[in-house]
């Protein structure tokens, strides 16, 4: 079998909810990362084979294929065809675990993985909004398997962070240190200019505008989002739009094309967990990819785990044992934004670049998803 090479990644800048990116069309927003991955390497246009694009609540300017729109809005060639895939907040993760199998199949040799997500145009959990008044939508309810198995309780990312601090034992100060230190680092990653080879400057926005200037204090005065509970705004990722690209090839296009991959995909695997409790699979599902890879914790080198919530990786730091200091080490989606679709693409993106700066092997990425999912990937830098 052909090894899955990682070529180029990059990203857009994140822009913050109602910020820089908030009226961009999200074909357009998408278009541009293509048309700047296309642009600055070696495979010509035409012999892309596919565009695999995450994205998710596919309504309204989301609708109708966005892959394969924001293909054709960059004004590249009519004949090469997309895909857009829903695996929830994981959705790019999962386009690039497509594209490494295609090309490691031998079935194409030179694919494009990525995802867009305008939050700012169309809401999280939109598509599940429709016709229906605000509050928590429940795409569940109403299924008699469902509650047969499940019984009734409620189904939401809300309630799987309360979950999840009651099962590890994480108090509101917990997740509020943690916050406050994604922001710091976010924070001294721009300053130092980390992002810089990674993100690539687009409609008048040079850097990710997420990160803030807080403290526990600050943090400490938020409302809860429900009675008693432990999760405020404060400790969960950020509502942010963008758009991310990753350029996976094998070994027969990198001597045709004469390219230089940054990296090796040397694992790729899905496991899932409670449904109800949606975000825990991240424990799980690593524990199940280092079995299926052969590895240990102590081989992986640097970690991106999604902070969709800070119950998640917290959780996953004390499951695993490892080092919070070698894990989301230039912040993480609280500081730096969560634009769904686009994120898997994005933490690959900037686990490569963090690999280089770092002279790092082994990088893992994982992340929690709707329905208790989650993926994990190992690259090797080359």
């Amino acid at each position: 079998m052909a090894e899955a090479y990682i070529v180029d990644a990059l990203r857009t800048p994140t822009g913050k909810r109602k910020g820089s990116l908030a009226n961009v069309h999200p074909a357009d927003l998408g278009a541009f990362v293509l048309k700047t991955l296309v642009g600055r390497n070696a495979v010509p246009a035409d012999d892309i084979e596919d565009v695999v694009f995450g994205c998710l609540d596919a309504i309204g300017p989301q609708a109708g294929n966005i892959a394969r729109s924001c293909w054709l809005a960059a004004g590249l060639p009519m004949h090469v065809p997309g895909v857009t895939i829903d695996r929830q907040c994981g959705s790019s993760q999962q386009a690039v675990h497509f594209a490494a199998q295609a090309v490691m199949s031998g079935t194409s040799d030179v694919i494009i993985a990525g995802g867009v997500q305008n939050m700012t145009m169309i809401p999280i959990m939109s598509a599940a909004f429709a016709g229906k008044p605000l509050g928590i939508p429940d795409p569940y309810s109403g299924s008699k398997g469902w509650t047969e198995r499940f019984g009734t309780a409620e189904v939401s990312q809300f309630n799987g962070a309360e979950l999840m601090c009651e099962k590890w034992g994480l108090s509101r100060q917990d997740l509020e240190k943690f916050a406050l230190e994604s922001h710091n680092r976010g924070r001294k990653a721009i300053a130092e200019g980390r992002f810089d080879r990674e993100v690539v400057p687009f409609n008048g926005l040079a850097m990710d505008e997420t990160t803030r200037e807080t403290s526990l204090e600050q943090m400490a005065k938020l409302e809860t989002l429900r009675p008693g509970g432990k999760i405020t705004a404060g400790v969960a990722s950020q509502i942010a739009d963008g758009a991310s690209a990753v350029l996976i090839a094998n070994d027969k296009a990198v001597k045709k094309y004469g390219l230089k991959p940054r990296a090796r995909i040397h694992h790729i695997s899905v496991y899932a967990d409670d449904p109800v409790m949606m975000l825990s699979a991240p424990m799980p599902a690593t524990r199940y990819a280092l079995k299926k890879a052969g590895m240990k914790m102590s081989d992986i080198d640097l970690v991106e785990i999604n902070e969709a919530f800070a119950p998640v990786p917290l959780a996953w730091l004390k499951e695993l044992d490892y080092p919070h200091a070698q894990t989301n080490v230039n912040g993480g989606a609280i500081a730096l934004g969560h634009p769904l679709g686009a994120t898997g693409t994005k933490l690959m993106t900037t686990l490569l670049h963090e690999l280089e700066r770092t002279g790092k092997r082994y990088g893992l990425q994982t992340m929690c998803e709707g329905g208790g999912v989650a993926n994990v990937t190992i690259i090797e830098r080359l």
